[in-house]
């Protein structure tokens, strides 16, 4: 492929922010264009100064860009390589390999910024994701084709939770998963590369990153990549996708730090005034169509715990689900960590789960609810002080945490644990047992890693 001729000049670099000048006519906005000697730097033509000057945002360092310099058009927006060559690879915002695996030879390439789907061709009907984890299933269901947000720390088990998820969309849903890390470190990046190759799941899967070390113009568009390669299971291949994206508040940040570059007046907070309208160009793309659908968990961080925070606000319009993992639980041994009490679902309601699921997972939350109202009395008096309906009480949640524990796939070569996938029968029979106290005898420890309520039977034998 011969490089594009020159068609324009740099007139002023201001760190990722570069002014171009047009002697004809100036490139239509996100145009993709190239400054300074071959290869040269990445830009994307974000605001038009006047009819022969544009402002671009860089895709590389500009150091050694110089006024002067020549800039080529790149006839069109980012491109993205899509299809089946595209599986198995760690790609960056261009869709070229990071893996050191070769060239991805694929026959087709897409624009990275395309409109959602219209209302017509959507499937609107709520519909629950199944995982196979227990406790997501049952206190926290997530929707087909939905947003689901994923609230944790390091250490609290989110890349396992990640990599369960993408293990079991390929076992029952026969689907393609697409990992999108925003603003990630090297570090992590490798490490969820490795665990998945080891862990079998690498073959099915796509991997985009937009590094913490790149320009923000990068982290601000690796989503969008992301988003294309994902499209394309869904409508060509019509796939049922999951999409994950860590972290949906640093493309809320990169979009902030381009922002000010461009020299727009910050909003609240100092924010971008265009929060709103970035965030939902991305978010509207997930959807389900009549071809199959794309369910996205996301992982979010609230900035000083500030749920009224801007970011967080906007993020919070568009989630279905906020499954949140707990450090607490995480260091009791309760895997997967996720807290029954602060995770929430819009799905959670009788004409949507059905009447059983919805009771059930009401007096489960009910019974944890109490529990942890009375582990200070526990602790400072001792279980015998209480009366005989707190003990009840006490003696079922025990029982209750214990069976929401679950052995991963993904961990089975740590834990020694072969993994198991729980239909939602299992979960909701096993619950209503517990609730019922038919297990009042068992030894709470018999109930701890298993998957059906018939294997802590087993266990306790």
């Amino acid at each position: 492929m011969t490089a594009p001729e020159a068609t324009g000049t740099v007139t002023a670099v201001r760190g990722s922010v570069v002014e171009v000048a047009f002697p004809d006519k100036v490139p239509p906005l996100r145009q993709w264009l190239e400054a300074g000697a071959a290869p040269g730097v990445p830009l994307e033509v974000a605001t038009h100064l006047d009819p022969h000057q544009a402002r671009c945002i860089a895709f590389a360092n500009t150091q050694g860009l110089e006024r002067g310099d020549p800039v080529r058009d790149r006839g069109g927006p980012i491109r993205v390589p899509v299809g089946e060559a595209v599986l198995g690879r760690m790609l960056d915002v261009f869709g070229r390999p990071i893996d050191g695996r070769g060239r991805v030879d694929s026959d087709e390439r897409r624009v990275i910024h395309r409109t959602s789907v219209p209302l017509a061709q959507r499937q609107v009907r709520p519909e629950q994701f199944f995982t196979g984890i227990k406790i997501i299933d049952l206190l926290v269901p997530l929707e087909r084709g939905g947003t689901a947000g994923l609230f944790g720390g390091a250490g609290v088990g989110k890349t396992v939770v990640i990599t369960e998820l993408i293990h079991n969309m390929m076992g029952r849903y026969q689907g393609t998963s697409v990992f999108c890390g925003i603003g990630e470190r090297c570090r992590e990046a490798e490490e969820l590369h490795r665990t998945m190759a080891e862990t079998g799941v690498l073959g099915n899967t796509v991997l985009v990153f937009g590094q913490m070390n790149e320009p923000p113009g990068v982290r601000f568009r690796v989503g969008h990549s992301a988003l294309t390669i994902a499209e394309w299971f869904r409508d060509d291949r019509r796939q049922d996708v999951l999409l994950l994206i860590d972290n949906i508040f640093r493309f809320i940040q990169a979009g902030t730090e381009v922002s000010g570059l461009l020299g727009r007046i910050p909003s609240r907070v100092g924010y971008q005034p265009t929060l709103a309208r970035e965030l939902a160009e991305l978010e509207d793309r997930i959807c389900s169509t009549i071809h199959g659908s794309m369910t996205s968990i996301q992982a979010v961080y609230v900035p000083a715990d500030d749920f009224t925070d801007p970011a967080a606000a906007a993020t919070f319009a568009h989630l279905s689900a906020s499954v949140v993992l707990s450090r607490q639980r995480a260091a009791q041994g309760f895997y997967p960590a996720v807290d029954p009490l602060q995770s929430s679902s819009k799905l959670l309601h009788p004409h949507i789960v059905g009447e059983r699921h919805y009771r059930i997972a009401r007096e489960v939350r009910r019974v944890l609810a109490e529990y942890r109202e009375l582990q200070d009395i526990i602790a400072m008096l001792g279980l015998e002080e209480l009366s005989e309906a707190d003990r009840r009480t006490v003696n079922r949640a025990r029982r209750l945490e214990r069976f929401l524990t679950q052995p991963f796939f993904t961990t089975e070569h740590f834990t020694g644990r072969p993994g198991v996938m729980v239909d939602l029968e299992d979960t909701l029979a096993g619950c209503e047992r517990i609730l019922n106290d038919a297990f009042k005898d068992v030894p709470e420890q018999a109930l701890y890693m298993v998957g059906r309520i018939d294997e802590a039977l087993r266990a306790a034998a």
